[in-house]
């Protein structure tokens, strides 16, 4: 799939190859939205709690996929960080950040 968004200059940054490389998944849902499903390796930050942790975020010197229920919520997280100055991309659904994992564990 993602050699086809390569040739297509499909949607977005590949998700998995951002995880092959060390990104940090952060779900930016409830923590009760989180406890019903999450992603193996993702962190949860509550986007109401989000401001708050930015600075830890950006210290970590690392690119970081935010992730939500459907993207909006992790759209606006990954618009925080990127204003300051982390590399951070809006992977959608948890969902979708998931199967990125898997593609990037299984290649």
């Amino acid at each position: 799939m993602s050699f086809l968004n390569k040739i297509l200059g499909g949607g977005g940054p590949d998700l998995a190859e951002l995880i092959r490389n060390g990104a940090v998944i952060i779900d930016v849902r409830s923590q009760n939205e989180y406890s019903r499903g999450h992603g193996k390796d993702s962190r949860n930050i509550p986007v109401q709690n989000f401001q708050s942790k930015i600075n830890g975020l950006k210290k970590q010197n690392k690119v970081i996929i935010t992730c939500c229920a459907t993207g909006g919520r992790s759209g606006n997280a990954a618009k925080m960080l990127q204003s300051a100055g982390v590399e951070a991309y809006n992977g959608g659904s948890w969902k979708k950040v998931e199967r990125a994992r898997e593609s990037a564990a299984n290649d």
